[in-house]
């Protein structure tokens, strides 16, 4: 079982993972021209399409 850094340091990659996903999604759509409800749900849409296998890449259980 993995020990509670290893689960911090995954979540943590998970949580930037998102974040980077999300506001690269609604710049994209800003950018585009949507309205703020438009970006917010292209950030949405942008998150929903992370693969988990490739957040996990790199991962390691002990």
């Amino acid at each position: 079982m993995e020990n509670k850094e290893d689960l911090r340091v995954l979540a943590d990659a998970i949580r930037e993972a998102c974040i980077k996903a999300a506001l690269e999604g609604y710049e994209d759509a800003a950018i585009s021209g949507l309205c703020h409800e438009g970006a917010w749900e292209a950030a949405i849409s942008a998150m929903r399409k992370l693969e988990p296998d490739e957040l996990l890449k790199g991962y390691q259980t002990a």
